[in-house]
């Protein structure tokens, strides 16, 4: 009942948030009568406010048209290669004319980022893809909205996550040989399962995996998501925060942990943090600070975007990852495409390298939660795995923005690179090659920022796409 309600709420809402916007409008254009009236741009930026909280966030897109490599311009082509019912593998590809470029994009690694399934769409790894994309094939896992998907496509359940993981890896492992495998957040759990279980039955698995910022082992240093989850017994959450889909959508019926929950939540982790970024936007656009109100446009854009989880996929991955602890207790058995139960083993994991990533100051994963996974493979050698804690980083910062950009990336590309085969086509019979020593990261600032306003997603609005020459682009 909870769903349909807010759902009313936000149709009576909606007018009034498109009423503030054009009142906004008025208000600041110079050109209108309301423009010239005292106070027009105190008024101007409560009615720009007003209509930023009271309005409905889409699912944004990527929006990569290009990415600079070395100094020259390659577009990017976004297309799905393989369309789940809950999920898109979906692929950047790189186009470019210049041969020496075109020879660069076809020898780089293939890197499939596994993006979280907890609320927010994959677009929030825009900065994490961009970056990537200068020095390799990247592909990403896009999750549809729950809502979204017809009954009729069947439940969803945390072993259908991890069967799509497998699914995807063979996928690329067929076209190209082999691929390496970042997640992020959330999904570093499901993907050492999948990882697991390959190894487990003697399938090749990827080059290397990248972990970062996530729950591997949740009963370290538990923070704020850990405590909900350890207080509240797995009836209280399907109860509490479980809804059917309204009629208006295509998923209609369909028991879902609601993306609106997910938003309330996220903005009661930190209450006094959003509302000092608000005030802060309101002060800027008094100021006519264009620069620093689009910042926080962009990032809220993001932020406020969020999609439902199916139930099952929600209340299991809570119950395995929060509460039993399976992963590390070595309890955890998945349900495979074929049916067959299997348990996962991380110790079976032999020919992978093994890097964790963890923010010194992330309050989502709390530290040594990530690292864990060195303690569970233990059938990597020691000189195949890494761990590196990326100082003054919060959660966001580990995948976006300048910390990610400067710090971590350089030491995820090394890694990758280290474990990368001379030839794309030995990938799936040559053997691990020595980790090379990481780039020595930039110095990063470790002050805090005047404004308490999160680090933006995305980076610097993209550069113009490079004009097309009369002779057939080539691609990567």
């Amino acid at each position: 009942m909870l769903y349909q309600i807010y759902e009313t709420q936000r149709s009576i809402m909606e007018p009034f948030a498109d009423l503030a916007e054009v009142t906004a409008k008025l208000f600041s254009n110079p050109m209108s009568p309301l423009g010239q009236l005292p106070m027009a741009q105190r008024i101007s930026a409560g009615y720009d406010l007003l209509h930023r909280l009271g309005k409905d966030y889409e699912k944004p897109t990527f929006g990569i048209p290009t990415v600079n490599v070395d100094g020259v311009e390659v577009a990017i082509y976004e297309r799905v290669e393989i369309d789940k019912p809950f999920c898109e593998l979906r692929r950047f590809k790189r186009f470019s004319d210049d041969t020496a470029t075109l020879a660069k994009l076809k020898s780089q690694p293939v890197v499939l980022i596994v993006a979280p399934l907890s609320g927010h769409y994959a677009t929030l790894l825009r900065d994490t893809v961009k970056t990537m994309l200068k020095d390799h094939k990247v592909y990403i896992t896009d999750w549809k909205n729950a809502r979204l998907v017809p009954l009729s496509e069947g439940e969803f359940h945390l072993d259908d996550y991890i069967n799509y993981v497998q699914e995807f890896i063979r996928y690329l492992r067929k076209n190209y040989g082999n691929c390496h495998v970042m997640s992020v957040c959330q999904p570093t759990v499901p993907v050492l399962a999948a990882v697991s279980l390959m190894a487990s039955r003697g399938e090749t698995t990827p080059l290397s995996m990248t972990m970062m910022g996530g729950p591997i082992d949740a009963t370290k240093s538990p923070t704020a998501v850990n405590n909900l989850a350890t207080q509240r017994s797995h009836s209280w959450f399907e109860n509490n925060v479980i809804y059917r889909v309204p009629d208006k959508f295509p998923g209609a019926g369909r028991r879902v942990y609601p993306g609106f929950l997910q938003h309330t939540g996220f903005v009661a982790m930190n209450p006094d943090r959003h509302a000092s970024s608000h005030y802060d936007y309101f002060r800027d656009l008094i100021k006519g600070d264009n620069e620093s109100a689009e910042a926080h446009r962009k990032f809220y854009d993001e932020y406020n975007a969020v999609l439902d989880m199916d139930a099952d996929y929600y209340l299991e991955t809570i119950n395995t990852v929060f509460q039993e602890f399976k992963l590390v207790n070595g309890t955890w058995d998945v349900k495979g495409a074929n049916g067959k139960t299997e348990r996962v083993k991380p110790q079976d994991i032999k020919t992978s390298g093994l890097l964790t990533v963890e923010g010194e100051l992330d309050d989502i994963s709390g530290s040594g939660q990530t690292a864990a996974a060195h303690e569970l493979c233990t059938g990597i050698p020691k000189t195949h795995q890494m761990h590196y804690e990326a100082k003054g980083a919060g959660h966001y910062g580990i995948f976006s923005g300048r910390r990610w950009r400067e710090m971590v990336y350089p030491v995820v590309k090394s890694f990758i690179l280290a474990h990368q085969p001379a030839k794309a086509t030995d990938a799936a019979t040559t053997s691990l090659a020595p980790v090379a020593s990481p780039a020595k990261p930039a110095p990063a600032k470790t002050a805090r920022a005047k404004k308490a306003v999160p680090a933006p997603v995305g980076a610097a609005p993209a550069a113009k796409r490079p004009v097309a020459k009369k002779a057939a682009r080539k691609t990567s």
